[in-house]
């Protein structure tokens, strides 16, 4: 029981990061303060992506749900919980490529915003 909820609560944080790693420049709009802990977060989901690795929180998931008794899974994170959503027919190298460079794109705009919102507080 407490392997299954330690697994359930590695992919609520495995999750969390996610998200983070995508919409977390979107704090810096407040407060550029929190870049410091975006863009390494940023970094790290870009370099899993690029390099087709996967994330450490993947493998203690597994570990964590066969001493409880359940099946681990083969692949990545996104590959088992996100994929089927986002991607019904599977991932491919490339299309993980392409994931990256989503996740890339939408921080940079999301950078330029806050950067210039910062700079025009700055200024005033």
């Amino acid at each position: 029981m407490a392997d299954r909820l330690a697994a359930d609560l590695v992919v609520a944080l495995h999750l969390a990061f996610v998200v983070f790693a995508c919409l977390g420049g979107m704090l810096a709009w407040r407060r550029m303060r929190y870049a410091l802990l975006h863009l390494p977060a940023l970094a790290w989901a870009t370099w899993i992506e690029f390099s087709g690795s996967i994330c450490p929180l993947t493998p203690l998931e597994n570990r964590l749900r066969e001493r409880a008794g359940d099946a681990g899974y083969t692949g990545g994170f996104v590959d088992h919980y996100l994929v089927p959503i986002l991607y019904p027919a599977g991932l491919t190298p490339s299309a993980q490529v392409w994931i990256g460079v989503f996740l890339v794109a939408i921080n940079v705009v999301v950078y330029a915003v806050a950067w210039r919102r910062w700079r025009a507080r700055r200024d005033a």
